[in-house]
């Protein structure tokens, strides 16, 4: 096993340990929540799979952007939610049940979603292109639907040890997901620095606060709903972004490094939004740490 497998392997071992965290604290409550309440996950549907789309078409249209970045971020506006992202709206106040309901119901959704998705921008554009359901579904089993179903069920079978084995189980998926993404970014630099003109960093930041702007005014009159709506409808699934620019332009070489730039981009972009959620939370909470309860029911 070379080098570059050992990294990949460290990396999709990271996203596996900590959806497979997620599930130690959660219940199936917590993973079908939206989908019992198909009138809040229409609602959720609004900024991330209709907003999103259409601004990136907007931009991929109206800006002479490098050809790999208006790839990316089309690709970016039809995937959903990336596995790790719930965890940080937990911690920004986020509530459990609504963060891992999105989750779920976005990962199962995008696999009739992206696909019919891809095919509309690929004829609005006069490019065809095409993503099978069946890459779609491969990728939301193994990143999502698998590691939580799995943390579920040992959290049924061992309560007690689950709970234990929570935290170190996610500094380890912490310590992997490091050591994976540190030779990526060095060995993408130059790729990622030649994309860095004629507005794509512009273009980039937009994407995100769009995206921001739109789940918080779209996510309903729950505060802590409002922060895992406006993350999730600015975080996307680079995995799926991927794999829908390799299917379909695999000449663009430049595609992966711009979603890696997103990435990059979409973590700083977002502190400001997180910061102000902490704040905002702690203030409803009287300063005591959150006490995320799941399996709720409204």
């Amino acid at each position: 096993m070379n080098l570059a497998a050992l990294i990949l392997l460290a990396v999709k071992a990271s996203i596996f340990l900590n959806v497979f965290s997620l599930g130690l604290n959660a219940g199936m409550r917590d993973a079908t929540y939206l989908l019992r309440r198909p009138r809040r996950l229409a609602r959720a549907l609004l900024p991330m799979f209709v907003v999103m789309p259409l601004f990136a078409a907007v931009i991929a249209s109206a800006f002479d952007l490098h050809p790999a970045v208006k790839i990316a971020l089309i690709a970016l506006a039809v995937a959903p939610i990336p596995p790790l992202l719930p965890k940080k709206e937990m911690k920004a106040g986020g509530e459990p049940s609504f963060a891992i309901g999105l989750l779920v119901a976005m990962a199962l959704l995008s696999i009739l979603f992206t696909p019919l998705a891809v095919d509309l921008l690929g004829k609005a554009f006069g490019t065809p292109a095409r993503i099978r359901p069946a890459v779609i579904a491969r990728l939301v089993l193994f990143t999502v639907i698998v590691p939580l179903g799995a943390g579920m069920l040992f959290r049924r079978a061992a309560p007690t040890l689950a709970a234990r084995a929570a935290k170190p189980i996610t500094s380890l998926a912490t310590a992997s997901l490091i050591a994976g993404l540190l030779p990526i970014l060095f060995t993408a630099e130059p790729a990622v620095e030649s994309l860095m003109r004629n507005g794509t960093l512009a273009a980039i930041v937009a994407f995100v606060l769009v995206g921001l702007v739109a789940g918080h005014l779209l996510g309903g009159p729950a505060p802590e709903d409002r922060t895992v709506q406006a993350l999730s409808t600015a975080s996307r699934h680079p995995g799926i972004a991927m794999a829908i620019a390799s299917a379909n332009f695999p000449q663009q070489k430049l595609t992966p490094a711009a979603i890696l730039l997103y990435l990059i981009v979409c973590a700083i972009v977002t502190i400001p939004y997180l910061t102000w959620r902490k704040r905002r939370h702690a203030g409803m909470t009287g300063g005591m740490p959150a006490r995320h309860n799941l399996s709720r029911s409204r």
